[in-house]
């Protein structure tokens, strides 16, 4: 019995050298569209951190204003949007300046308030430093809630100079207030209303405890 054998289609092999040839000219394509795509979108270089800091306008004091302010008719007006705080004598301003808040959304509490505690030289209980014997300060940055004083030292407040607590009423003393502080040119306190140091102790004279605080936009 013969074996009958069917012959196989024969298939040339693909050129290799066309085949390179053509990857090659699609590799330089690619190339002249990268090369093209950055030309007309160059690559956006981030500013410096100087740039995009808008830099504050100076406090503006009007002491025609001021020589009429009693206990009775101030008030303070603190604005998060623009990052200014006003006292008010009546309805007119005796001091425009500018402030530095919470540094989120929330820190610093909206609404109407009333200064209920005067120091002028406050410390912080919750945010400051950890100190040695020698009032060195072996870490700086520290809050009470989170951080442990390292063994040998003890928790020091952050200055607070020319502070006034507000709350909701008399009774209420919430932990933020209005204080001499850094004023960078955005918000970055804990929560309180950072004052220049020149205006603080204006304010600080003016009011006195009762005197209405209202945080808005």
């Amino acid at each position: 019995m013969s074996a009958t054998l069917t012959a196989r289609p024969h298939f040339p092999l693909p050129n290799l050298a066309a085949a390179a040839i053509g990857l090659v000219g699609i590799f330089a394509f690619c190339q002249a569209l990268v090369a093209q795509q950055q030309t007309v979108r160059p690559e956006k270089k981030q500013k410096p951190a100087t740039e995009l800091i808008k830099k504050q306008e100076q406090a503006k004091s009007i002491p025609r204003v001021l020589a009429q302010a009693t206990p009775e008719n101030v008030s303070v007006y603190v604005s998060l949007g623009k990052q200014r705080a006003y006292l008010k004598v009546g309805d007119e301003v005796g001091i425009d300046t500018p402030i530095s808040s919470g540094k989120r959304a929330g820190m610093t509490p909206r609404g109407s308030f009333v200064v209920v505690q005067k120091d002028p030289d406050h410390r912080s209980s919750l945010y400051g430093a950890f100190v040695n014997k020698n009032d060195i300060i072996v870490r700086a940055g520290v809050s009470t809630k989170i951080d442990s004083a390292p063994s040998g030292t003890h928790f020091k407040g952050a200055p607070m100079k020319w502070f006034m607590r507000f709350g909701e009423n008399l009774q209420s003393h919430r932990a933020e207030g209005m204080h001499v502080g850094d004023l960078p040119g955005y918000p970055a306190s804990h929560g309180c209303v950072r004052l220049p140091k020149d205006i603080a102790p204006i304010i600080y004279e003016k009011v006195v405890v009762g005197t209405p605080v209202t945080i808005g936009d």
